[in-house]
């Protein structure tokens, strides 16, 4: 089957948006590490929180980095767990989304809609169909 020009384009921008996870994860992993180091004012202790706080920010960041381009090749190639791993990460965005508007960030708006459109998209018939699904 010939793959719907949405799973193309989802595919890129899964690509694109996973590398720089991976380049976000692995730069928010480098400062929280030199933060940590950093006791020059003799306040270690709140160092080493910001530091693993910001440690803890860059895996999750590189984790879903990573998960978004397993779902790039996944969509690419129209592999049935692409379409699982699909619904994965645009759940886990719909997550991330609403923990932020729940803190009061109401620019995740956006960021709910687009993976809402996502899951939708992703569970249309034709969709579904070229997963083999």
């Amino acid at each position: 089957m010939q793959r719907p020009t949405g799973v193309t384009i989802l595919a890129i921008l899964a690509l694109i948006g996973g590398i720089l996870g991976v380049l976000g994860g692995l730069g928010a992993l480098a400062g929280g590490a030199a933060i940590a180091g950093v006791n020059a004012t003799g306040a270690a202790g709140e160092s080493a929180a910001l530091g693993g706080a910001l440690a803890l920010v860059g895996i999750a960041t590189l984790v879903l980095g990573l998960l978004n381009l397993a779902f790039a090749y996944g969509a690419w190639t129209l592999k049935s767990w692409g379409w699982t791993l699909g619904i994965i990460t645009a759940g886990i965005g719909v997550l991330i989304a609403v923990i932020q508007i729940v803190t009061g960030n109401f620019g995740a708006l956006l960021g709910l809609a687009i993976n809402g459109i996502i899951l939708y998209y992703l569970y249309q018939p034709n969709v579904r169909a070229a997963f083999g699904r």
